[in-house]
C-alpha cells in the first residue's frame, strides 16, 4: 500500500532493489524484463546467491522509456546487456 500513497507517480522504470549487490562497475549483466517474469529471475537468483547481476524491470513498453531507461545503461558500465521475457520472441515484447 506504501507504493499508492499520494503524490507518488508510476515508474516507467523500475532500478534493482538488491541490498547486497556488487559495486556498479562489477556487475557482470544487466537483465532488462517487464512482468511477472521479474519475479521469477529475482527468486533464481536468490536461490543460486548471485550478486553480480542486476535485474532492470521496464513498466512501461509503449511509448518505450528510452530517457528513463539512459540511467541504467551508463550505472553498470562493465555489463552485458540481455532482454528476457517468458513469451516466445514474435509474441512478447522482443
Amino acid at each position: 500500500m506504501e507504493d499508492f500513497k499520494q503524490g507518488l507517480r508510476f515508474k516507467r522504470v523500475i532500478d534493482d532493489d538488491l541490498e547486497d549487490l556488487v559495486e556498479d562497475d562489477k556487475v557482470r549483466k544487466v537483465v532488462y524484463c517487464s512482468g511477472q517474469v521479474y519475479y521469477d529471475l529475482k527468486a533464481a537468483r536468490e536461490k543460486r546467491n548471485i550478486k553480480d547481476v542486476a535485474i532492470v524491470r521496464v513498466e512501461q513498453l509503449a511509448p518505450f522509456p528510452f530517457r528513463s531507461l539512459r540511467p541504467m545503461t551508463t550505472r553498470f558500465p562493465n555489463a552485458e546487456t540481455v532482454w528476457t521475457q517468458e513469451e516466445p520472441k514474435n509474441a512478447g515484447a522482443w
